[in-house]
């Protein structure tokens, strides 16, 4: 899927849609993001060493698993409801593609758990595990 192909998923617009392209492999979902450089979050984090804050990190994870949800419920928005054992390895820098692995883990509707890795060339930058509701 394409950025047009994903708004019609995800409610995110602007400079929130952190997924550029994602993919259903199975139970899994892959989204990648393109890290430019003149993104609104490396501008003050942090000027002399732009580094993507962990939360955005964790932002492009959670829209990645939102994939797997396609024409699940239409119409609805998901909304973070937790967040734990979140590990950041390494640090995702502009001119990096972050590419994000998640699978749904649990449902209990309108709650979902999730799981996911985010990795640049292959190597593992953070891992997550959080839970949205369908609102």
């Amino acid at each position: 899927m394409n950025q047009e192909e994903l708004k019609k998923i995800l409610p995110h617009r602007d400079n929130m849609l952190l997924v550029e392209e994602a993919e259903v492999c199975g139970e899994e979902s892959v989204g990648k993001y393109h890290v430019k450089g003149d993104e609104f979050f490396l501008q003050g984090h942090f000027p002399e060493n732009p580094v993507v804050p962990g939360v955005i990190l964790c932002e492009m994870m959670a829209q990645s698993a939102c994939v797997l949800l396609a024409g699940e419920e239409k119409g609805k928005t998901p909304y973070f409801t937790s967040m734990k054992n979140v590990k950041f390895r390494k640090s995702v820098k502009p001119g990096d593609i972050f590419e994000s692995h998640c699978r749904i883990t649990r449902v209990k509707k309108p709650f979902y758990a999730a799981e996911g890795k985010g990795y640049v060339d292959g190597n593992l930058m953070v891992e997550a595990e959080f839970s949205f509701a369908l609102m």
